[in-house]
């Protein structure tokens, strides 16, 4: 007799219908499908731009499955098995699928989850999706894992990524739908106050655009990606993260995508890739070295006499863009206003940050976890720990990155710096004063405030970092 139970499809942070190994398994069957996404502990702790970010990528992708006759159903609970096992005897559901996540407290949870589940005789399955290479795939020639980057990408460059799959024509309904929560009763914008209506505008937000997004980066930009990336005025990324983040596309798409550039003899794919790369390695890192999340990679920077009063005046000049050099405060204006910030301006503050003002680098990933519409755990802690010097594969200690010389020669005309900041500039644009709209009240900033002195002088903060890295044995 065949099986028609139905399928508990638990989704997570792969808000997409194509390409979406646990949904094709799950239609396959040809038994019913039960969207289902839970507002969790892990949920409720998330920051304030990525819960909100998530939340609008539930509501476009609830839409999505209502056009394939199907619909997400929310439940809300501090501990998702119970959530799970609650559904499973209103629904009769004989299995629950769902895609794989990788940091430490969610391994946790779906290893309980699937331990507890199989005890009660349901067919608990989890599948890959959120990355090309499964993070214990990849190991060195003695068994090992990689702590460089180059190596890694030496490992993998000639793998094979799986051809990404369609999205199923027809999503099975169950003839019964269970009890859901709605999305305004759960509040996910709630700590972005005033300033959701200024992100809003800079989110492209579910599986069409992201799709968009990567075949105009294709078309237009991959053969000049690897010179246009580093400038941060210019369109010269693929600002792909905020989509992948919330798995709105793979990263299998985007590694085909831009074999195909490759391919047809665009320049700047191959460098594109090794950026995919750089994404898997993070992974790779946060799986077998957990610690990296919320402890410096190398132990020894423990000891390192940081900075980390979060009511220091001087780091709240940081958060507010208020520290007096040009580069580090248009990037931080840049973040508040569109919750993301280019890559190369998160080096700068990310650094202006650690080395001249000596400060912890958790300081700045906690922001940026409160702040990032495209936060990602592994990426978000890698690169602070690169930059900081603390961290594999990093920055070297003695790398302390010059704002005022790196402005010079990725913003030469002034036009990122221009756009930003408001403050000085006689005629400030839309994205400049829109920061003021965004920013808490309570900040009592305004666009015609004096622009600031730098509460630490370039020079100064570099001659005392290298003293204090000095008295230590790197």
């Amino acid at each position: 007799m065949s099986d028609t139970s139905p399928i508990i499809l638990w989704f997570r942070r792969d808000l997409r219908l194509s390409d979406h190994a646990a949904l094709t398994a799950a239609c396959s069957t040809a038994r019913p499908v039960i969207p289902v996404f839970i507002h969790d502990g892990l949920v409720e702790e998330l920051g304030a731009a990525p819960k909100w970010r998530l939340g609008l990528g539930l509501a476009h992708f609830a839409d999505s499955l209502r056009e394939k006759g199907s619909r997400l159903i929310l439940r809300a609970g501090p501990k998702a098995l119970t959530e799970l096992q609650e559904l499973v005897k209103q629904t009769g559901a004989s299995a629950v699928y769902w895609t794989r996540a990788y940091d430490p407290a969610s391994k946790a949870r779906d290893t309980a989850i699937k331990d507890a589940l199989r005890l009660d005789g349901i067919d608990a399955r989890s599948f890959g999706g959120h990355l090309m290479f499964e993070p214990w795939t990849v190991e060195t020639k003695t068994g090992g894992y990689y702590k460089v980057y180059t190596p890694f990408w030496n490992a993998v460059k000639g793998r094979g990524v799986d051809t990404p799959h369609a999205a199923p024509g027809k999503i099975p309904a169950p003839d019964d739908w269970p009890a859901s929560d709605t999305l305004d009763d759960w509040q996910m914008g709630a700590a972005m106050n005033r300033g959701s209506e200024v992100v809003r505008d800079y989110v492209q937000l579910g599986e069409d655009a992201a799709q968009a997004r990567l075949a105009h980066f294709c078309d237009e930009i991959i053969a000049n990606y690897k010179s246009l990336r580093d400038i941060p005025a210019a369109d010269g990324t693929s600002n792909l993260s905020e989509n992948l983040t919330y798995g709105e596309i793979s990263p299998h798409q985007c590694w085909h995508a831009g074999v195909r550039a490759m391919e047809e003899g665009k320049a700047g794919a191959e460098h594109f890739l090794k950026e995919l790369v750089w994404r898997e390695f993070a992974y790779h890192l946060m799986h077998h070295t957990p610690h990296i999340l919320d402890t410096s990679w190398r132990k020894e920077w423990e000891a390192f006499p940081w900075k980390k009063d979060q009511r220091d005046a001087d780091i709240w000049a940081w958060k507010k863009g208020r520290t007096g050099i040009h580069f580090v405060d248009a990037a931080m204006r840049e973040l508040y206003v569109t919750g993301t910030m280019h890559n190369r301006s998160r080096m700068i503050v990310a650094s202006y940050l650690t080395k001249h003002m000596m400060t912890d680098w958790r300081v700045g990933q906690k922001w940026f976890e409160d702040c990032l519409i495209d936060w990602d755990p592994a990426s978000n802690a890698m690169g602070w720990q690169w930059t900081a010097g603390s961290g594999p594969d990093a920055s070297p200690y003695f790398r302390v990155f010059n704002p005022a010389t790196q402005l010079d020669k990725f913003d030469a005309d002034g036009a990122y710096v221009n756009r930003w900041l408001a403050e000085g500039c006689e005629n400030p644009g839309r994205d400049a004063l829109a920061f003021f709209d965004a920013m808490p009240r309570h900040w009592r900033l305004a666009p015609d405030d004096p622009y600031p002195d730098p509460i630490v002088a370039l020079d100064e903060g570099r001659k005392r970092a290298l003293a204090a890295y000095g008295d230590r044995d790197f």
